[in-house]
């Protein structure tokens, strides 16, 4: 999220051996970085619950949109995307992403799009939608908002009301090209459970201190009242995102938000990558590639 420059100064202050990535085996706290996704239900969904709730949970085509999270950015290699371990549409074995998993993996090749850009926030998700609407799919996949939180101050965060004016723009814009296209919205993920369970690393504090979601990251040692503020801030503005997420979707009958899934996930080390201690790593997208598969395949919608 953050220029090369810093990136590699901050490479230069870990050494070479934090540069474990996609090829680490253990975290160090015995959990294997690279584990396979758990296998996905073996339990087909009910076709006449679906067909009841007007919700198809075997769509023959994915897009998706959203951020840096949706490219596999950081995942493989330092400063750059990794679309193939995307959780949404990636063709990675290990990750097993939304798509591999409705669709096989050979249909998914021909059937998913990922329109998704690194450092988006929702001002941007209209353009993306209006890409994904072409592609006709059956399902638009969106993770949107954690950009609109993590920036250099509390004060840049993209206030609540501009968020659901582009959310609400986002779906009128897909609704012109594709009405009938299904969409499933993933919560944006607890940054305050980043900051706690990353800020027991010493190698990540100091690639945050290079400039990551300062309004979140910044000073992760320091527990004083003002630092403690401004957090809450930023979790506030986060679950304020959530409940727009949720509202804007229940109101287009082909939507479905995610309930706070993954927001609620409890992401630990293993989930992190090793480059940045802040996007996921393949691990990490596997975990939000089962959460979106059990949450779409679900006969009814997450409460």
């Amino acid at each position: 999220m953050r220029t090369a420059g810093a990136a590699l100064s901050a490479l230069s202050l870990v050494g070479v051996a934090a540069l474990a990535g996609c090829s680490s085996g253990d975290s160090g706290d015995g959990v294997s970085r690279n584990a396979p996704a758990a296998s996905s239900p073996s339990v087909s969904p009910s076709p006449s619950a679906s067909a009841a709730s007007g919700w198809n949970p075997n769509p023959g085509s994915v897009a998706a949109v959203g951020d840096s999270i949706t490219r596999g950015f950081d995942a493989c290699s330092v400063l750059a995307d990794c679309p193939e371990v995307s959780w949404a549409t990636g063709s990675d074995s290990l990750v097993r992403s939304l798509a591999v998993r409705l669709l096989g993996t050979s249909k998914a090749a021909d059937r998913s799009w990922n329109h998704a850009v690194s450092g988006a926030r929702m001002v941007q998700l209209p353009e993306q939608m209006a890409l994904a609407a072409k592609e006709r799919p059956e399902l638009v996949t969106v993770m949107m908002g954690a950009n609109d939180a993590c920036r250099d101050s509390v004060r840049l965060m993209t206030p609540v009301a501009d968020f659901r004016a582009s959310f609400e723009a986002s779906m009128r814009q897909l609704r012109a090209g594709a009405p009938e296209a299904q969409v499933y919205v993933s919560s944006v993920p607890d940054l305050k459970r980043l900051w706690s369970t990353g800020r027991l690393n010493e190698t990540s504090k100091k690639i945050w201190e290079l400039g990551i979601c300062q309004s979140m990251l910044a000073d992760a040692d320091d527990l004083g009242p003002a630092a403690v503020a401004r957090r809450d801030a930023v979790q506030d503005r986060v679950v304020a995102y959530n409940e727009v997420l949720r509202d804007v979707c229940a109101k287009d009958r082909h939507c479905r938000y995610d309930g706070g899934a993954v927001f609620g996930f409890r992401f630990t080390g293993a989930q992190l990558s090793q480059w940045d201690w802040f996007h996921p790593s393949r691990d990490g997208q596997a975990r939000l590639a089962e959460i979106a598969y059990r949450n779409i395949t679900a006969a009814e919608p997450p409460a």
